[in-house]
């Protein structure tokens, strides 16, 4: 999965940081850093991080394997 953080509009109300510690962390009062490559496992957390943002500054995107990854059906 792919993660992507406005910072421009991130205001730094840090509820990401509460519902997923493990990919979202306050750096300071308003800095935010997380990892953009975020497990699978995590989706549930971070879908209701993303829901949780009053200025809806993140987008979860999932990330399809490359076409080289997928089994060739022949």
């Amino acid at each position: 999965m792919r993660l992507v953080v406005d910072l421009n509009r991130c205001q730094g109300y840090a509820q990401c940081a509460f519902l997923a510690p493990d990919v979202f962390v306050m750096h300071g009062e308003e800095g935010l850093l997380y990892h953009p490559e975020a497990d699978e496992a995590q989706r549930g957390r971070l879908a209701q991080a993303a829901a949780a943002c009053p200025v809806q500054a993140i987008l979860v995107d999932k990330v399809d394997p490359p076409a080289e990854a997928v089994p060739d059906e022949r």
